[in-house]
Parts: structure tokens; sequence; C-alpha cells
């Protein structure tokens, strides 16, 4: 028979028992109160990133469009300095859309995806990023206007025929004064390249920088 003592003792520790397992034990509010922690801290992280993508994509685009000024400009010079009436649509269609998608294309592969792989410097990704405004905004724009009209004037005649053995000399000398024009373009992308290549790696630090914090 049990005496009153212990009976209310029973009665306690039947209270404290309901008592914790009405309350949520501490492993359980610690993952109630972290877990909006986590989500703010990835909402932030894809808005860091967000951001990156949407200013690198700009800075591509600037790059990519003045790349298809250069190859206007270059194909108006051929033109002019061929005597070239003939497929005016056609050739400035080809001059305009390739410069453009040749630099998207290569400063993703050259710069974008060396800067995330985290095998570039500051001054790597600046030379990179300049290199592919000159190389896809200058000379693939001027050699692929040369080639293109050049054709065209040996179809339809429009410039003299070069003597055989000094064809590039022949085609150089025609129009060695109009073609200097492209050195105006040639400084923009530069400048371009140089200032795009800037903001892309700081952009990247900071948003790196961030992210690592905040982990």
């Amino acid at each position: 028979v049990s005496t009153p003592q212990q009976r209310r003792n029973g009665e306690t520790d039947i209270r404290m028992a309901t008592y914790t397992r009405g309350q949520p034990s501490p492993s359980l509010r610690d993952a109630k109160l972290g877990r909006p922690m986590v989500i703010e801290i990835i909402e932030k992280k894809f808005e860091y990133l967000r951001k990156e993508k949407t200013l690198n994509i700009y800075g591509t685009l600037t790059l990519g469009t003045t790349a298809g000024f250069s190859g206007i400009l270059a194909n108006f010079i051929f033109r002019h300095c061929f005597k070239v009436k003939h497929d005016a649509l056609k050739t400035y269609a080809s001059l305009t859309t390739l410069p453009f998608l040749s630099t998207i294309v290569a400063y993703k592969l050259l710069v974008t995806d060396a800067l995330y792989s985290g095998n570039i410097s500051k001054e790597n990704c600046v030379l990179r990023s300049s290199l592919v405004g000159i190389v896809c905004g200058i000379l693939y724009p001027s050699s692929l206007a040369f080639s293109k009209n050049g054709r065209l004037a040996v179809r339809y005649h429009t410039v003299p025929l070069p003597p055989k053995g000094r064809v590039l000399l022949h085609w150089m000398l025609l129009c060695q004064t109009e073609i200097k024009a492209m050195v105006i373009p040639l400084v923009f992308q530069t400048m371009f390249g140089i200032l795009i290549g800037l903001q892309h790696y700081s952009l990247f630090e900071k948003t790196l920088a961030k992210t690592v914090h905040e982990d």
C-alpha cells in the first residue's frame, strides 16, 4: 500500500512528464529558429548571383554591340573602297551579327568561365577582355568585310583586278587610306574591353567575399 507521500510524488512525476511532452525539445526549437536564417542566407546568395549575372550580361552585350557597330563601319569602308553596290543587305547583316555573336561566345569561354573557375588574376581578366574586344570587334569584322566585299568586287569587276603574285598588296594599297578609320573603333573596343573586364572582376570579388562572409 502506497503512502500519501508516495502518491504525491507520483502525481508530480506525471505532471512533469505531461509538461515535458507538451513542450518542444531544445533541438527542435533550435531547428525552428535556424531554418529562417538559412533561408535568408540562401535568398541573399541568390540575390547576389542574380545581380552579378545581370551586370555581367549587360557588360558582355555592350562589348558585343560595339563589335557589331565595328562590323558595320568595316563593311561600309570596304564597300566604298571596292566600289561595291551589290548584296548590301546580306553583307551588312552578316557583318553585324557575326562579330556580335563571336564576341559573346569568346568572352564567355575566355573570361567568364575562367573567372568562375578561379584560374585568372585581375590583370589576366582585363587582358583577356580587351583582347576579345580587339580580336572579335576589330580584326575579325575587318577581315570578314575585306573578304566578302573583295569577292563581290572580283565578281562584278568594280575595281581593277590585281596582278598575279601581288593580290594582297594590291587590295591593301587600294583601301589603305580609308582603312585608317578603323583606328577609332579600335580605341573604343580596347577601352570597353578594359572597363568591362575590371567591372566584371570587381563584381565577382565582391560577390565571393559576401558569400564567404555569410558562410
